[in-house]
């Protein structure tokens, strides 16, 4: 019986189209995005197997600071504040809504669980019209953890006073899903983009591309 389904935000949610285009403005290499948050997720996850712990905020701006050091160019306050600020405004693709609301509407509750700090996730939902769809929010603050490790999710389901088999983690990274499923958790993937689910990586009970077709695959276990 699935209960709760816990949501990632950047990417799965939110899409990172305003981020890419503010990149393109001083970037003409479309990969640079995807450099740039490769660099980001890299660092999170070297700090967390040294347990240490940095804001996600400051991880970013160095992230972003190597890729502009990298390119040879000048990054500036007023240019990083372009770039990062938008991070806090990012739209929700437009199938998230309706799968939230199915699955609100069918009893179950609605968590997300970010590497993102609480003011950023709040700020996110708040921006994106969805905080009212959502129950509670985790951010790796509290366990100054990051994702993929087990801290957070151990976390939320002693918090939520919730069992692994009963919860389900959403997300469109693989990587995310893998710590979610050491954990014990049901696992749904959502395919943002064209990409490889790494193949030594546990893999998802569930996939889709379309959130509200993988909100109906997830009501449906329960009968």
């Amino acid at each position: 019986m699935i209960k709760t389904v816990l949501f990632d935000m950047n990417e799965t949610l939110l899409n990172l189209t305003v981020l890419e285009k503010n990149f393109a403005k001083y970037f003409e290499e479309k990969y640079v995005l995807k450099y740039w948050f490769a660099k980001l997720l890299h660092s999170s996850t070297v700090i967390g197997g040294m347990d240490e712990y940095t804001d996600f905020g400051k991880l970013s701006e160095a992230a972003l600071e190597s890729v502009f050091i990298e390119s040879g160019k000048e990054l500036t306050k007023e240019i990083k504040l372009d770039i990062l600020g938008s991070f806090r405004k990012l739209p929700a693709y437009g199938d998230v809504p309706d799968a939230l609301k199915l699955l609100k509407d069918n009893g179950i509750k609605i968590i997300s669980v970010t590497n993102s700090s609480y003011d950023m996730v709040k700020e996110q939902l708040v921006n994106a019209g969805l905080i009212s769809l959502f129950d509670s929010y985790y951010s790796v603050e509290s366990v100054q953890k990051y994702k993929p490790f087990k801290d957070i999710y151990h976390h939320v389901l002693n918090e939520e006073k919730i069992r692994a088999d009963e919860t389900v983690m959403v997300a469109t990274h693989d990587w995310d899903l893998f710590g979610a499923k050491k954990v014990g958790l049901v696992t749904a993937y959502i395919k943002r983009k064209e990409d490889q689910y790494n193949p030594y990586y546990l893999k998802p009970d569930l996939s889709n591309t379309d959130l509200v077709a993988l909100a109906k695959e997830i009501i449906k276990m329960n009968g």
